[in-house]
């Protein structure tokens, strides 16, 4: 599978990030109906891995890519991605509530960046090693600025720095995560990678809501509101928007395009949704910005011209070489 070229990949992982300000805001009030905010993240990743069994079923691509990986024999550990996502999704139940979203926002964002860099730098992703260059580095921080403008105004929780290093190791843990699923995605094919994705994951939430006492308590009241329950389908999205993303621009670029999708969704269900807080400018200032950061983080150093010589056999300065 040939990588998307760089702007249609942008104008993607953009989308992703739309859908996942719309996943974020179904799963939580689908858990926030069904009694516990786990039970989101349940039904959002059995329900990607309900929509990736009827892939394997009607998509050929999906088995190609599957038995490409096969033959490919990559390093084990190229197939964990998925708990990158798992590991956001329940340190975001736990956090969240002593946080609150804004802190927790900043912190996933400024691990994600840092992440982005650290596996840009190592290679870790399809498109081999990316150099630390000044504009990586300030695009990241921009990144990382902007979204803390974004959420000027909201509460901030408390500040238990213990919860907060765990939130920005969550956001390393999906800078990871895009780098080997895009590295399975090269392998393979885009729906493979999600595949595996889901597969690794679910099992993780699983065991989380096992371990939190939520699946062994009274039965759930689910809801009877068939829009709660999209959050997988809106999962399967975003996990390949990022594939051909980061095939393309790279794990941090490609994290800071979701980004600033994230921020351009939650002024959309701000504008759309009724009770919404409406047009907020920090959110708009600060999807701007990111996008910005974006383009920062693509621009690659000027270098040096070779000297050429005047006439062959001098230099430019009339020496003779040789």
């Amino acid at each position: 599978m040939r990588p998307l070229p760089p702007a249609v990949a942008l104008v993607l992982v953009v989308l992703g990030g739309v859908a996942a300000a719309a996943q974020g805001v179904v799963n939580a009030e689908l858990g926030e109906r069904a009694g516990n905010p786990v039970l989101g993240a349940v039904a959002n990743n059995l329900g990607g891995s309900l929509l990736i069994l009827f892939g394997l079923v009607a998509l050929p691509s999906m088995r190609a890519g599957l038995a490409a990986l096969r033959r490919a024999r990559l390093p084990w550990w190229t197939y964990l991605g998925g708990l990158g996502g798992a590991a956001i999704v329940v340190v975001g139940t736990y956090v969240v509530p002593v946080l609150g979203v804004a802190v927790f926002t900043i912190a996933q964002v400024a691990g994600g960046s840092l992440g982005g860099l650290a596996v840009d730098r190592a290679g870790l992703a399809p498109v081999g090693r990316l150099r630390l260059t000044l504009p990586r580095v300030g695009g990241a921080l921009l990144g990382v600025a902007a979204v803390a403008l974004a959420q000027l105004g909201r509460p901030l929780g408390d500040l238990a720095v213990g919860l907060v290093l765990l939130a920005v190791g969550g956001g390393v843990a999906v800078a990871v995560q895009s780098a080997l699923n895009g590295r399975l995605s090269a392998a393979g094919t885009a729906s493979a990678s999600v595949a595996v994705n889901f597969a690794t994951s679910t099992p993780v939430v699983l065991l989380a809501a096992v371990a939190a006492g939520v699946l062994a308590g009274p039965a759930p009241d689910w809801p009877p509101v068939w829009y709660l329950y999209l959050g997988g389908l809106l999962g399967v999205g975003i996990v390949a928007a990022l594939v051909v993303g980061v095939r393309a621009m790279g794990v941090l670029r490609a994290g800071l395009a979701l980004v600033a999708g994230q921020l351009a969704g939650a002024l959309l269900l701000d504008l759309l949704l009724p009770g919404g807080a409406g047009l907020r400018l920090p959110v708009l200032a600060g999807a701007v910005l990111t996008l910005l950061a974006v383009l920062v983080a693509g621009v690659r150093p000027r270098r040096p011209a070779p000297r050429v010589s005047a006439e062959p056999g001098r230099e430019p300065d009339g020496r003779l070489v040789g």
